[in-house]
C-alpha cells in the first residue's frame, strides 16, 4: 500500500473504499492475520551470558510486527525502522517506491538468557507475518513489504536457515516460505523510522488499519503463546529511559 493509500485507510469512512479499490472489499483479506501454529525450531542459537543482542526482522508494515515484539516476554526494546538500503534513502517517502532496496523492519534487542533468537523466529514466522507471499502483506504491497532476515552473524543466518528448512519440510504452510536472508553490514545496515512511526499500533489502537492489520497479531500471540506474551507493551519511550 502507497503511502497515499495508507493515509486513506486511516481515515475510517475511506478504509472500506480503499480496500474495495485493491481488491474486492473487506472479504479479500478476511483472512490475512491468522496464525499457525508452528514447531520451534530444532536448531537455536548457543548459550550465552551477552546481556543484550538484536535481531532484524521485516514482514510487511512495520507498525504491527513492532506491535507483536514490544508484547513478547524478554524483548528489552523494538524500533521500526528500514533495513536493506543506503542511509541516504532511509525515509518512509523515499521507500515507498519500492526501489531503495529498504524493507520496513523492527530491530529487536532482547535479553538472550529470557528469550532465544529460535524463539523470535518462531513468533515472527507463526504471528508477525506471512512468510509465503512474495512482497506482499494483508494490503500492502511492494519490494519495501518483503519477508525478510537481516542477520547479525553467521549463527543468526545457520538457525534462520535450518528454521525454514525444517517448516518448509514439514509443509506447516500451503506454500514455500519466500523469506530473504540478508546480511545486516553497512552500508546495508538498519536505520530507525521517523519518530511518529515508533509504537504506532499501541498509540493508535482504533485507526482501521491497525484495528483490521495489527491488533489481531497481538491477540494471537496471547492466546497461542501465552507464556511469552505481555500485557503491558514495552514502548521505544519507555525502553530509551
Amino acid at each position: 500500500m502507497t503511502v497515499i493509500n495508507k493515509i486513506l485507510f486511516a481515515t475510517g469512512a475511506a478504509a472500506l473504499a480503499a480496500l474495495t479499490y485493491m481488491g474486492g472489499g473487506m472479504g479479500a483479506f478476511a483472512a490475512e492475520e491468522k496464525a499457525v501454529k508452528l514447531p520451534a525450531p530444532a536448531v537455536d542459537s548457543p548459550a550465552t551470558q551477552a546481556a543484550r543482542e538484536t535481531a532484524v526482522f521485516a514482514g510487511g508494515c512495520f507498525w504491527g510486527v513492532q506491535g507483536v515484539f514490544q508484547h513478547t516476554k524478554g524483548v528489552l526494546n523494538a524500533v521500526s525502522g528500514y533495513a536493506g538500503g543506503d542511509k541516504s534513502t532511509a525515509s518512509y517517502d523515499m521507500i515507498g517506491s519500492g526501489r531503495t532496496g529498504h524493507a520496513e523492519s523492527v530491530q529487536i534487542t532482547y535479553d538472550p538468557k529470557q528469550i532465544s533468537y529460535g524463539k523470535l523466529l518462531q513468533i515472527y514466522f507463526s504471528i508477525a507475518h506471512d512468510p509465503t507471499t512474495l512482497n506482499r502483506q494483508g494490503p500492502d504491497s511492494g519490494t519495501q513489504y518483503r519477508s525478510a532476515i537481516f542477520y547479525a552473524d553467521a549463527s543468526q543466518k545457520q538457525v534462520a536457515e535450518k528454521y525454514i528448512a525444517q517448516l518448509d519440510a514439514a509443509k506447516v504452510f500451503p506454500d514455500k516460505i519466500v523469506t530473504q536472508l540478508t546480511p545486516l553490514a553497512a552500508p546495508l545496515a538498519f536505520y530507525p523510522a521517523e519518530a511518529y512511526h515508533q509504537d504506532y499500533a499501541t498509540l493508535h489502537p482504533t485507526q482501521p488499519y491497525i484495528a483490521r492489520f495489527d491488533l489481531p497479531k497481538i491477540t494471537n500471540l496471547k492466546a497461542m503463546m501465552p507464556d511469552l506474551y505481555r500485557e503491558k507493551p514495552l514502548l521505544v519511550s519507555q525502553a530509551s529511559k
